[in-house]
């Protein structure tokens, strides 16, 4: 006897593990670097001196004058002291508002730039006035004094009228009087300069929509501008800032390192030049974000809390703490990308990575939505809305991640683990006896009797056809059905059921209990596919093994080509067949179809027969026989084809039951597909989540519902609600296009259809996405609905009103999207990122409306050709297309 060998795994196991690591290393590295790469230290010139001035609002955190929340003594005096180390001067806009200030600045040497807010309300103009004489004659820290901020800016007087104030207040003091406005109203109103002592101007060119880089440039260009019209007349730049967050204002783009940036360069300038100046402003103020915008919060040099937010010297970095976050990433994803490197090693190296750069780039965006809202001065709406929002953001990465998966898996295997294909026919004497069921429900009598045709030619010696007609009420539609199968020989028998339960399921249960006892297998075929003569003798042999419950086939059309609307739904339903059931399939979790599908007798009687509780008891059926322990196989081979829906009524129609059913099929076996029990967690796996892009349908829904309401509320009360952060904006975003561009590849990759074809299959695809929310959220509130048929033959729907008559609905939405989008760009324009975001997530949601309408009307104006009809109505046998694995992957390969 020869020595044995024994090959040991061990090696082979080290290495895959030893791979895995490294690849998983590899993508946090890549991941720490992009971080790092995001916020690359800027190096500036460093501000070592005092700053000439600030305006300073006294508010915390929490408080507003809106509100009626003022400040302290303690909490003031706490400020002055705070910048009292960095300047020597403050201005005030409201000694009436803040009467303390000039006092407890006196305790810090501090000099006050004194004034009197002026609006529409004379009464209280009348007091600000007062209150301002009565403080400048009172505290000799008060050295000039502002009669109005930006009141002209705002139209909120008369140039007379304000004129009028300033010459009161001149006269009845002796420190200087101005009043702030921009530098475009010093020229508009030379006359106005007559009347003050000097100039006071704001120079904020974020305002003006100037580059952060262009800025100080244009700043002092409108300084120099000011100072030839009025060259005797001291000028005082009353504010210059750049803010740390808000809204993009045309080209101006407002970020931590662009105020630090700026303003460090603005303090160098300025101190070269010689120019007066007050810092716009001391401490952030969240409040008035409540007034002007969110941008207005964070003008401040300290926070809220009263922290610097940027050093004065070295680098500048945007977001200091973004190390801690690339970790933090890195380190979320670390386990996951791990094993998931370890578990699918038999995925090419491509695809594992491409997979483990969308494991981490998931990690990233919860590490971003969690951290960044701490950058934001958040309202009690703009926390609602978060709280709403990131387990949507949350359910959006996993669906992303699921999408993924198939991607990777359907591109980059390297074989299929359980690949199936036609076999060679049993002699006639070892072939098992099978019985195919045909349910079927006022359906055109010449259609079915081409299919029964096809069923007579079948290449079988041991079987049986039983035709169930249930509940069709007009005698010229059944009978003819009655009569050919008279014609066509014993082994087809027809039953009329009327009334009878439990649509197609109540039907093919009557059809198990009339079934030959001989029969071992069930076979269900639609009553409008015509098949090919070896779908039975190439595919029992499969039932040899014990094991196996099912056998499944492809959902295929025929007579499609020269109708658009046939055409493009063909299309549409081939993407599943050739993509997901793969993916499915090899994890033993295809989803069981209710045509050109065979099922093992006792394993169906064994479970219970078909399931009448739900209208997809053909999927329920399939989930039911695995949770058995039964195995199921697909063969991906075109055996028969039947005939797409007839109008958009009927394609929406049927994909509305598809949606309500898989609710009543999750809501029924819950318990089976989150408990560990007889399903293996890959079946789990596809049965929880195989639905999730139907639940981004009906997320789909109701995301545009509220970002509708959310745009009225922006243009009918723009105090209340605000543009949504980019925190928002951005992952929905990502979603949309990733999604998108999976999809294109995988249609390109493993459907035979050119790119026309892919991008109408698109349309049909998106045009149901209404149908689907509906289906989905009445699946999950209601227990039960009608079973509909799906009309395979053309119904008259009028003219192009008719057309539309099945998307009413979707038509509602789109105009609303398409006003929702018009508006912002009325209000909003181009001025704000954020607004131009939302007009982009506006138009990405109206994208599913919009292709139902297009789909309704190219079903509307498709017709039947003339030779197609004729063949739809004869007995063809449909002929033999290749789809082994070596044509798809040649297709693959070309793509």
């Amino acid at each position: 006897m020869g020595p044995s060998f024994v090959i040991d795994a061990r090696p082979r196991r080290a290495s895959v593990i030893v791979v895995a690591l490294l690849l998983a290393l590899l993508v946090a590295a890549l991941n720490f670097a992009l971080w790092a790469a995001a916020d690359r230290p800027t190096s500036v010139v460093s501000w070592n001196g005092q700053v000439d001035g600030f305006a300073y609002s006294p508010f915390q955190r929490y408080q507003s004058p809106l509100a009626g929340t003022f400040p302290t003594d303690q909490q003031v005096s706490a400020d002055l002291a705070l910048l009292a180390k960095h300047t020597h001067r403050i201005r005030v806009y409201s000694v009436l508002q803040y009467p303390e200030i000039p006092r407890l600045a006196m305790k810090y040497h501090l000099d006050v730039l004194a004034g009197a807010w002026l609006d529409r309300r004379t009464d209280n103009n009348e007091k600000e006035i007062n209150a301002l004489i009565a403080q400048a004659r009172r505290w000799p820290d008060i050295k000039r004094v502002e009669v109005g901020n930006e009141v002209l800016l705002r139209h909120d007087m008369s140039p007379e009228k304000l004129m009028a104030y300033i010459d009161r207040v001149r006269a009845a003091i002796h420190q200087p009087v101005s009043t702030a406005e921009p530098w475009d109203i010093w020229e508009k109103y030379p006359e106005l300069v007559k009347h003050v002592d000097f100039i006071t101007v704001h120079l904020l060119p974020y305002w003006d929509g100037v580059p952060r880089k262009d800025a100080i440039g244009d700043a002092l260009l409108r300084y120099e501008r000011l100072h030839q019209l009025y060259p005797n007349k001291h000028i005082l730049i009353g504010e210059i800032g750049w803010p740390s967050n808000g809204n993009r204002y045309e080209f101006a783009k407002p970020s931590l390192a662009n105020e630090a940036i700026f303003l460090r360069e603005w303090l160098n300038v300025a101190r070269a030049r010689h120019l007066d100046y007050y810092i716009m402003e001391a401490i952030d103020q969240p409040w008035k974000e409540h007034v002007s915008g969110r941008v207005e919060a964070y003008w401040g040099v300290f926070n809220a809390d009263r922290q610097l937010k940027f050093p004065m010297t070295g680098p500048v970095l945007e977001d200091p703490t973004w190390p801690w976050k690339a970790l933090a990433s890195g380190l979320l994803a670390l386990i996951p990308m791990f094993w998931f490197a370890w578990k699918f090693a038999r995925f090419k190296l491509a695809g594992r990575f491409v997979y483990l750069a969308l494991i981490q780039l998931a990690a990233g965006l919860i590490v971003w939505s969690v951290t960044v809202p701490f950058q934001f001065y958040l309202s009690v709406v703009d926390w609602a809305m978060l709280i709403v929002l990131f387990p949507a953001q949350l359910a959006i990465l996993a669906i992303l991640l699921i999408n993924g998966f198939e991607f990777v898996e359907v591109l980059w295997h390297r074989k299929w683990l359980r690949h199936f294909g036609l076999l060679k026919p049993d002699p006639p004497e070892q072939q098992p006896f099978v019985s195919i069921h045909l349910a079927c429900y006022n359906e055109p009598p010449e259609m079915v009797a081409a299919t029964l045709d096809s069923l007579a030619r079948l290449d079988y010696r041991n079987y049986e056809v039983l035709v169930i007609d249930n509940n069709t009420k007009r005698e010229e539609i059944w009978k003819p059905l009655q009569a050919h199968c008279e014609k066509l020989g014993e082994r087809f028998r027809f039953f009329h059921l009327d009334p009878w339960p439990g649509f197609k399921a109540g039907a093919l249960n009557y059809g198990l209990k009339q079934t030959d006892p001989r029969a071992d297998i069930i076979a269900v075929i639609d009553s409008d596919y015509v098949v090919r003569k070896d779908w039975l003798s190439a595919l029992t042999g499969y039932f040899h093994d014990r094991n196996i419950a099912v056998v499944q086939c492809p959902q295929a059309n025929r007579d499609y080509q020269r109708n658009a609307f046939r055409r493009m739904t063909n299309w549409e339903f081939d993407g599943f067949f050739r993509i997901g059931m793969h993916h499915r399939n090899e994890r033993n979790a295809i989803i069981q179809h209710g045509t050109m599908t065979m099922v093992r007798r006792v394993a169906l009687e064994g479970t219970g027969g078909w399931s009448e509780w739900t209208i997809c008891e053909d999927a329920e059926l399939g989930l039911r026989l695995m949770h058995a322990g039964y195995q199921t196989v697909y063969v991906d081979e075109v055996m028969g084809e039947g005939v797409t829906p007839a109008d958009f009524r009927a394609f929406k129609t049927q994909r509305y039951r598809w949606a309500f059913g898989a609710m009543q099929i999750l809501k029924g076996r819950w318990n089976w597909m989150v408990h560990k029990g007889p399903l293996s967690a890959g079946q789990r796996f596809h049965f929880l989540t195989g639905w999730f892009s139907w639940f981004a349908d009906a997320l789909h829904m109701v995301f545009t519902l509220m970002a509708l309401g959310w745009t009225a509320g922006m243009l009918l009360a723009p105090t209340i609600f605000s543009l949504p952060m980019r925190l928002f904006l951005i992952p929905v975003m990502g979603f949309f296009f990733a999604k998108a561009l999976f999809g294109i590849v995988l249609y390109r990759a493993r459907v035979p259809c050119g790119w026309r074809d892919t991008l109408m299959a698109a349309i049909a695809s998106m045009g149901l996405s209404h149908a689907i929310a509906r289906g989905i959220w009445m699946g999950l509130i209601k227990q039960k609905t009608a079973f509909v048929r799906t009309a395979k033959s053309r119904r008259m729907s009028g003219g192009a009103a008719g057309a539309l008559g099945p998307v009413r609905e979707e038509l509602l939405m789109s105009i609303a999207l398409v006003l929702a989008i018009i508006g912002m760009a009325l209000d909003y324009g181009t001025h704000y990122i954020e607004g131009e975001l939302w007009m982009v997530i506006l138009g990405a949601q109206a994208v599913p409306y919009l292709s139902a309408l297009v789909g309704a009307l190219v079903a509307h104006y498709s017709h039947d050709h003339p030779d197609e009809i004729a063949v739809a109505q004869s007995a063809s046998t449909p002929a033999a297309e290749t789809r082994t694995p070596e044509a798809v992957e040649a297709r693959s390969a070309a793509t």
